[in-house]
C-alpha cells in the first residue's frame, strides 16, 4: 500500500495535468476527437493503478482537497455570472433548461425501461438514471441511502457510486467527439458564420494569458473564501428543510450575490480574468485527483445487466445532444459547444461540461454563449429540477407499491 500525503497527492495531480497536456499535444486521436486534458491523463494514470492492483500494489490519495477544489471552482462561476448579461441570454437559458429537464425525464423512464425488461427492481433503473448520471456522486449517495433505509435496494450506496463513477468517464470522453462530428455539419452548412469574431473570455479559453497582481489576486481569493464560507453556512441553515440544496449550489448563489450585489452597490467590480485563471486552476486539480484517484475496479465489478444499463445510457445522451439539443439550440457552432457541455453534465458533473467544452473552444475558437448557458444550468438550475423529477418518478404506482 502506497499512501500519499496532501503534498504527493497536489504533486500527483499536477503531473497528471502535465501528462494529460502532452497526451493531447501528442496523440492526434485525442486531440482530434477533443478530449479534455485532466481526463486523458486521468484516465491513463488510473488504468496504470488498475494494472498495479493486480500485482497487490495499491496507491491511495489524499483526496481533502478535492472539494474544497470543486466549491472554489462553483465560486467563481457564481462570481462570473454577471445579471446583466444573463438577461441578454435569458431566453437561451430558459430553451436550455427545458431541453435538459426533458432529457432528464428520459433518461430516467430508459434506466426503469431496461431494469425492468432485464428483470431488475425498477429502482435500480432510476439510480442508473438521473440519481447518479446527472445528480453526480453527492446526489447518488444521498439517494442511494434513502433507497436502501426506505425501499430495502441491496447495495445501493455501492452501486449509486460505480454508476456515477461510469458517467464521469463517460461524460469526459463522449463530449468532444459528438462536438468534432456537429461541428462538421456546422462547416457544411455554414451555420458557423458570424459577422464579426468574438473574443474570449472568463473559462473559454484557460491557457490565454491574463495580466494579475498580488493584491488583485489576493482580492478574488478573498471573494471566493466569503462565497465557501457563506455557502457552507447556506447550506447548513437549509439542511433538512424544503430548501436543502447541494453545498456547491450554495455556494456558487453566495457567489452571485457577491458579484452582482458589490456591482450594484457601486462598491466592487469583479475582475473576470482573474476569477477565471482561479477558477481554471480549481477546476483541472479537482479533475485531475478525480479521475486519476477512480477505483475502476469498481467499475469492472458491475453486474453485467447494470453495465448494460449505463452503457445504453451513454449511448442515449450522445444521441440526445447530437438529435435534439443540437438542432433546438440553433444547428450552430454555439449549439455544438452546448451539446458538448449537455454530455459533460448529463452523463457526470458540470465540471466535466466546462472541460469539454474548453476542449472544443481552444481549437475551433469561442462561444461565450455555451459559457454563460451551461455552468449556470449545470451548476444551478438542473440540481433543483433533477430532485423533482426523481420524487415525480417516486410517486408512481409500481413505486409506491414498493
Amino acid at each position: 500500500m502506497i499512501q500519499l500525503d496532501f503534498y504527493g497527492t497536489l504533486v500527483a495531480a499536477s503531473l497528471v495535468l502535465l501528462l494529460g497536456r502532452a497526451l493531447v499535444a501528442r496523440v492526434g486521436v485525442l486531440r482530434n476527437f477533443n478530449i479534455p486534458e485532466p481526463v486523458a491523463g486521468g484516465l491513463l494514470v488510473s488504468l496504470v493503478f488498475l494494472l498495479l492492483r493486480m500485482f497487490d500494489i495499491q496507491v491511495r490519495f489524499d483526496t481533502s482537497m478535492q472539494t474544497p477544489l470543486m466549491l472554489a471552482f462553483f465560486a467563481t462561476i457564481g462570481l462570473s455570472a454577471d445579471f446583466a448579461s444573463l438577461k441578454k441570454g435569458g431566453r437561451i437559458v430558459v430553451v436550455f433548461l427545458l431541453t435538459v429537464s426533458g432529457f432528464l425525464l428520459l433518461q430516467n423512464a430508459m434506466g426503469i425501461g431496461l431494469a425492468t425488461a432485464l428483470g431488475l427492481d425498477p429502482l435500480m433503473g432510476l439510480l442508473t438514471g438521473s440519481v447518479t448520471l446527472a445528480g453526480g456522486h453527492g446526489t447518488g449517495a444521498a439517494w442511494g441511502t434513502l433507497f436502501s433505509e426506505k425501499y430495502g435496494l441491496a447495495s445501493a450506496s455501492e452501486l449509486a457510486m460505480a454508476s456515477a463513477t461510469f458517467g464521469l468517464v463517460l461524460g469526459g470522453l463522449i463530449g468532444g467527439p459528438v462536438a468534432r462530428l456537429l461541428i462538421k455539419r456546422v462547416h457544411v452548412t455554414g451555420c458557423n458564420k458570424q459577422e464579426a469574431p468574438r473574443l474570449p473570455k472568463g473559462f473559454e479559453q484557460p491557457n490565454k494569458e491574463r495580466s494579475i497582481t498580488p493584491f488583485s489576486f489576493i482580492e478574488t481569493l478573498a471573494l471566493i473564501a466569503v462565497s465557501l464560507l457563506a455557502g457552507n453556512l447556506l447550506n447548513g441553515w437549509l439542511l433538512g428543510t424544503a430548501f436543502e440544496l447541494p453545498t456547491f449550489v450554495c455556494v456558487l448563489f453566495v457567489g452571485v450575490l457577491l458579484r452582482n450585489g458589490l456591482s450594484a452597490l457601486g462598491l466592487y467590480q469583479v475582475f473576470e480574468r482573474e476569477v477565471s485563471v482561479l477558477g481554471n486552476v480549481s477546476l483541472s486539480l479537482f479533475l485531475a485527483i478525480a479521475l486519476m484517484s477512480l477505483k475502476l475496479w469498481d467499475l469492472a465489478a458491475l453486474a453485467l445487466p447494470i453495465f448494460i444499463i449505463l452503457a445504453v445510457q451513454a449511448l442515449f445522451m450522445a444521441l440526445f445532444a447530437i438529435f435534439v439539443t443540437f438542432r433546438v439550440m440553433g444547428s450552430n457552432y454555439d449549439a455544438a459547444v452546448l451539446a458538448a457541455g449537455h454530455c459533460g453534465f448529463g452523463l457526470g458533473a458540470t465540471p466535466t461540461a466546462i472541460a469539454n467544452m474548453q476542449a472544443v473552444t481552444q481549437r475551433f475558437g469561442p462561444s461565450p454563449i455555451a459559457f454563460l448557458v451551461v455552468p449556470m444550468v449545470g451548476a444551478f438550475f438542473i440540481d433543483i429540477i433533477n430532485v423533482i423529477v426523481i420524487k415525480l418518478y417516486l410517486t408512481l404506482p409500481f413505486f409506491v407499491a414498493l
